[in-house]
């Protein structure tokens, strides 16, 4: 019975060692997800808390402007555009679009996101 659960194999998924680029794109895929749900569920409570009148409005700016919130903003920018262009890829190979290369795709994938990413924190940084 193989399929049974056991805390031993609940630990394995946890584990990194001999994953393939596949695993490493879907667990990708799902903690991005998990962040991104996280920032929306926090982003309609600050936008509720706007609606208070404009003390609310510029405590909300005065906290926005703080380097928390700022590495916030980068990782939910991070964030999306991993999980945006890793779900083209995954698109892509449930139409069999490059079923063959998913190692060279998901390589591809991760130097635009990172490029990307560079892009974003570069100009945030500076402005």
């Amino acid at each position: 019975m193989t399929n049974q659960s056991s805390p031993k194999r609940f630990i394995q998924w946890f584990d990194p060692r001999n994953r393939q680029v596949g695993s490493w794109a879907f667990i990708l895929n799902r903690i991005t997800a998990l962040g991104l749900t996280l920032y929306l569920f926090l982003h309609l409570i600050a936008l509720g808390n706007l609606a208070r009148g404009p003390e609310a409005y510029n405590n909300f700016i005065a906290l926005a402007k703080t380097p928390l919130i700022k590495f916030g903003e980068m990782l939910v920018i991070a964030a999306g555009i991993i999980h945006g262009l890793n779900g083209i890829r995954i698109a892509l190979t449930s139409f069999g679009i490059g079923v063959r290369h998913q190692r060279a795709l998901f390589i591809a994938v991760m130097v635009l996101s990172i490029t990307g990413i560079l892009i974003f924190t570069i100009s945030m940084v500076r402005h």
